[in-house]
């Protein structure tokens, strides 16, 4: 089962706005020549949160291809799943995001680090880098350290892609390693020996989300070095190219970058070197359409606009509730938050432009943004009468979801200007 050079992770919360997204990957199609492979994702945090389960998003993946006579693949994301979670995810989904962060930096049995040193022996040296102007200088206590703190995850991906393969059969699903949560970004040498190590381990991995440096908060623009960023992400690049003709791994292997969504700054920069070097990437864009529904209920005034400012009531009184599962991702100066009693005089305009990642708006606020972000559990909570309102501003809604997808990310992502 192949991915596809390009594809998109997107994340959809309440199961509603899978036919505004695939419009979003349709239009890119028709409009910039990109054919790009949508991805369904969502967590088990999400689905706990929601009180959903993973058949109901193939449901809705379903829905929306049909819906549009969608005639290219699509996939049900398991996404960020380990041991403990994954098996309510194995008949629905086609695609596993095996989520191994927790175990970098524990170490691997010292039986294994050993082996792992001994067999990489060959590597100690210097080793070019097709592409890379300096070459990576490697020793003993390199491989030590790259085994004590890569090894275990390498290796825990391997146990959840085996349980997996088990109940599916290897080649009916795609295997994503993700190391991304984590707070030490891994360079460029570090991702050549975990994919090493993945390939020694028989993971065929497709996709690698690797933590990069500079912040990927949750629904705002990446803080960084944006150049740092984008040699770093050319290394990358270029030594995926040299795992894949040296160890094995799939020919399809590409990047993954779990954005946390509206990471306009490099969105160019990849999308430059991906052109470069003729190579695929696979995006994940987060919640990026449930804030889009709250600004699309603002938008339609009224009993809509109602219902989002007592969703943002409701955020704003829960706020440390909220954050704390999300605190390495999210940024929030609580001081700037405008206050329930501010937002309920807002318009529906107001409203929106405070929430809309609009780069040089004065109106927009990162901090509101960020904490709509993690607080769907308060639209959840709310249940039909949610739902209900969703299904009433339909219309809206579409049209923020897929102007958002296309013109703030697919846009700045392929466009060539």
């Amino acid at each position: 089962m192949q991915l596809g050079k390009f594809s998109l992770g997107t994340g959809d919360r309440f199961a509603h706005q899978g036919v505004a997204q695939l419009s979003a990957i349709l239009k890119a199609r028709q409009e910039l020549g990109v054919a790009i492979t949508p991805v369904w994702n969502k967590s088990n945090r999400e689905h706990n949160i929601v009180h959903s389960e993973p058949a109901d998003t193939r449901r809705a993946a379903a829905a929306a291809v049909k819906a549009l006579a969608y005639d290219g693949p699509y996939f049900v994301d398991a996404d960020h799943i380990n041991l403990g979670t994954v098996d309510r995810f194995i008949e629905p989904s086609d695609f596993f995001t095996l989520d191994v962060a927790d175990a970098i930096g524990k170490p691997a049995p010292a039986a294994d680090i050993e082996a792992f040193v001994t067999a990489h022996r060959g590597f100690i040296g210097t080793l070019a880098i097709p592409g890379i102007d300096t070459p990576f200088v490697i020793d003993e206590a390199y491989l030590r350290a790259v085994a004590e703190k890569f090894l275990l995850a390498t290796q825990e991906a391997a146990r959840i892609f085996r349980h997996v393969a088990e109940k599916k059969g290897a080649g009916n699903f795609v295997t994503e390693v993700s190391m991304d949560e984590v707070d030490e970004a891994q360079t460029p040498l570090d991702l050549l020996f975990i994919l090493k190590s993945l390939a020694d381990l028989r993971v065929p991995v497709q996709t690698i989300a690797p933590k990069f440096t500079g912040r990927f908060n949750k629904g705002v623009d990446y803080v960084g070095d944006v150049a740092r960023f984008a040699r770093e992400f050319e290394a990358d690049l270029l030594v995926i190219d040299y795992a894949v003709d040296h160890f094995g791994l799939p020919p399809a292997l590409k990047l993954s970058v779990h954005s946390g969504s509206d990471k306009f700054s490099i969105y160019p920069v990849m999308g430059r070197l991906i052109r470069k070097y003729n190579k695929g990437l696979h995006v994940k864009t987060a919640g990026t359409s449930w804030i889009e529904e709250i600004i699309g209920l603002a938008l339609a005034g009224d009993d809509g606009l109602a219902l989002a400012r007592e969703v943002y009531a409701q955020a704003y009184a829960r706020q440390d509730e909220l954050c704390a599962p999300y605190a390495a991702v999210i940024d929030i100066d609580h001081a700037a938050l405008p206050a329930p009693d501010v937002v309920a005089a807002w318009s529906g305009e107001a409203f929106a432009a405070a929430l809309q990642h609009e780069p040089g708006n004065p109106q927009f606020n990162p901090g509101a943004r960020q904490l709509i972000h993690v607080g769907y559990k308060v639209a959840a909570e709310m249940g039909p009468r949610y739902l209900a309102a969703l299904e009433r501003h339909r219309d809206v809604i579409a049209r923020c979801v897929t102007g958002n997808l296309y013109d703030r990310h697919l846009r700045r992502l392929f466009a060539v200007e």
